[in-house]
């Protein structure tokens, strides 16, 4: 019984182990794998518009070309239904010019030089040629080669057969587009909405973190902290653009775009005023880690400018709230006025730091252009 139970204890030991043994080998043996996943999944919505185009454009090409496998109608569908209607129209005019100049090689090669087998890799060469010449987009240029490929190699002894392959092309791309219009792609307004939020948060926040440096004593770790958050300010910025340039695409030819463009245009104006402060708030970083010294907090002006700064930021609070963004704080700020009704007054500062005072004030002033400026436009609110 003794041997028994030190046999299994044995084979507990040694089964773990090997388990975790072999666990390692599956995760090594899949980590090529994971390399090409990406973080976001395509919607699904776009997956099943996509299966439905492709399955009647399969079936309509059936009917108006038989005889043949219409493949080229299916792939025009699943290639032109985007995430936007007005992409989708994009990609059905340049999949049917490709498909369209693609075969007229093919046709004009095999009308010059007959059906040799080397005639293939010259077609793919010269469309290749064609579509840099002719500044096709990418899509166009792929397709011109496969194309005349497929026509010179599938299509030379079926009469026809190009003729055929440019009808179904047209096909899949026109139910595409159709399909992506009635079964409505979504507005890509919210993203936007949010990254214009955050970046406003985050600038907002960054202000009163330069206020606490020019106001109060500090360490060399947490002005370097304000700097850093203030340099991330910048990808934010270009993070916002992005998400407005898509929700900007994704209102063109979309059924839903009605009552839309508004807002969108308000989240526009807001985000380049916000764009002028970022660049002024990270110089205002800059200059203050560069020429920090502990006796700049005797100077007078520090304090009216940590006072302006403090008022910016809630100002700027004030103009997220009139813009529905949220401010991520619980205080209500709509029942408010703005705090930064006149401009500071300049003392004359000691002439070790007259030059970083200097720089702070015209960017203060810029920031208060931008910051008012908001306030009045009709567009941000």
């Amino acid at each position: 019984m003794s041997t028994t139970g030190d046999g299994e204890r044995a084979d507990a030991v040694v089964r773990p182990d090997a388990r975790s043994r072999w666990a390692r080998i599956a995760v090594s043996l899949m980590r090529p794998a994971r390399s090409f996943r990406t973080a976001t999944r395509t919607p699904l919505l776009q997956v099943l518009k996509s299966a439905v185009a492709a399955v009647l454009a399969w079936l309509v090409g059936s009917l108006v070309v038989p005889g043949e496998a219409p493949i080229f109608g299916p792939i025009a569908a699943i290639l032109v239904v985007q995430p936007s209607v007005n992409q989708s129209l994009s990609r059905a005019v340049e999949r049917s010019i490709g498909v369209i100049v693609g075969v007229v090689v093919a046709y004009v090669a095999a009308l010059v030089f007959g059906a040799p087998s080397w005639l293939i890799l010259v077609a793919i060469v010269v469309s290749l040629l064609l579509g840099w010449v002719l500044r096709f987009p990418a899509s166009s240029t792929v397709q011109i080669p496969i194309s005349a490929m497929l026509v010179l190699s599938i299509g030379a002894a079926t009469p026809g057969y190009a003729t055929a392959r440019i009808i179904e092309t047209i096909i899949g791309c026109v139910i595409g587009v159709i399909i992506n219009w009635l079964i409505v792609p979504p507005v890509a307004l919210q993203p936007a909405h949010d990254a214009v939020a955050a970046l406003g948060r985050e600038v907002a926040a960054t202000m009163e973190g330069l206020a606490v440096v020019l106001s109060s004593p500090t360490d060399v770790a947490f002005r370097t902290q304000v700097l850093v958050e203030a340099r991330l300010l910048r990808p934010m910025q270009y993070k916002s653009q992005t998400a407005i340039d898509a929700a900007e695409e994704s209102l063109r030819f979309n059924p839903r775009r009605n009552g839309q463009r508004e807002q969108i245009a308000g989240d526009r104006a807001l985000q380049e005023r916000l764009a002028v402060v970022v660049t002024r708030v990270l110089g205002m970083a800059r200059a203050l880690n560069d020429h920090f010294d502990e006796s700049l907090h005797r100077e007078p002006m520090t304090g009216a400018i940590a006072e302006e700064l403090r008022r910016a930021a809630h100002d700027l609070k004030l103009v997220m709230v009139h813009a529905d963004l949220p401010t991520g704080e619980a205080e209500v700020l709509g029942h408010e006025e703005p705090l930064l009704t006149a401009p500071v007054a300049a003392l004359t500062p000691d002439p070790a730091h007259w030059i970083l005072i200097g720089s702070l004030l015209e960017d203060l002033r810029r920031v208060r252009e931008e910051i008012v400026g908001a306030i009045d436009d009709p567009h941000v609110r």
